[in-house]
């Protein structure tokens, strides 16, 4: 056998040092100090007779030797982890951990979770919401649900559309009457809410649909991390924000928001699954995909009756 396979302990602190671009957080994910992520690397450089890294700021790069020497250790720990996963499958009860964004697990996943617990009882899930996307490939994430159109969780995971809607201007019933919205250029008198990080929805696109000119530097702004704080300003009356019908509509049928205008912008919203084919929890990830699809199709099917 090769004597630099006495390394390997070495090259798992050098995958995870890399991928972080910093040693510091490469020593959170292992559980070990910073120092010994440091002194195994050194001792790799010393055994190859090659700088693997180089300083940037805070950040530790890769040089080209240790490019070359990442890109081969990833796919060999792949194929490590695949080989593992075989071997190690687990039945379809038990839990899965699904990650998706917050205003997606307080508006759409949770008011209908309870659906699959009573198809499965025996998966529980466990659900994370955050507004960064999560590590999936060495991570305890099963499923994660992001939305965006250049969402990328990393390379040998499985991505899917889940769906994708058009957007609506939305606000209370008492700011629509109050300023008798019947044209959207009225919004502009209206506080505009929106998502600090937003970039496939906006509103200048939606008065651009409306063909509105919105001038720039005259209208009153709102930013908001996520969707569910916009929706909580707009009910108690603070302007208008742009919104879909599944995240929503059930506050349009309980009185609590209108759509003044049934004017859509396409495609507006993408919701994406990414989930990988050699989890060890594939059997009831699988199962909750279909959970998942199956419910979209059952709104979209309802959305069109209406």
């Amino acid at each position: 056998m090769d004597n630099r396979l006495r390394h390997l302990s070495g090259l798992r602190y050098f995958e995870a040092a890399a991928r972080q671009q910093s040693y510091s957080k490469a020593a959170e994910e292992l559980y070990v100090s910073q120092a010994a992520v440091s002194q195994k690397i050194r001792q790799l450089e010393e055994s190859l007779g090659c700088k693997l890294f180089t300083r940037q700021g805070r950040n530790m790069m890769l040089t080209s030797q240790g490019t070359s020497l990442f890109s081969a250790v990833s796919r060999g720990f792949e194929h490590i982890l695949s080989g593992l996963n075989t071997i190690q499958a687990e039945p379809l009860e038990g839990m899965l951990t699904v990650n998706t964004t917050p205003s997606f697990a307080a508006r759409w996943l949770m008011p209908r979770l309870w659906k699959f617990t009573m198809s499965h009882p025996n998966i529980p899930i466990r659900v994370y919401a955050t507004a960064e996307s999560p590590e999936m490939k060495y991570g305890n994430i099963d499923i994660a649900i992001r939305q965006g159109y250049d969402t990328d969780l990393g390379n040998n995971l499985t991505k899917t559309l889940l769906y994708e809607e058009a957007v609506y201007p939305i606000c209370s019933p008492e700011l629509a009457e109050s300023v008798q919205l019947t044209r959207p250029e009225q919004l502009l008198d209206c506080w505009l809410i929106h998502g600090v990080d937003t970039h496939s929805f906006t509103w200048e696109k939606w008065f651009q649909i409306a063909g509105v000119t919105m001038p720039k530097n005259n209208v009153q702004w709102m930013e908001v991390s996520t969707f569910d704080m916009g929706l909580n300003a707009v009910i108690a009356g603070h302007g208008a924000c742009l919104g879909t019908l599944s995240l929503a509509g059930d506050f349009i049928e309980r009185g609590l928001l209108v759509k003044p205008f049934d004017i859509g912008m396409p495609p507006g919203v993408r919701f994406t699954l990414f989930y990988s084919q050699t989890s060890p929890r594939i059997a009831r990830a699988q199962a909750f995909i279909d959970w998942l699809h199956n419910e979209v199709r059952h709104f979209q099917a309802q959305s069109a009756l209406v």
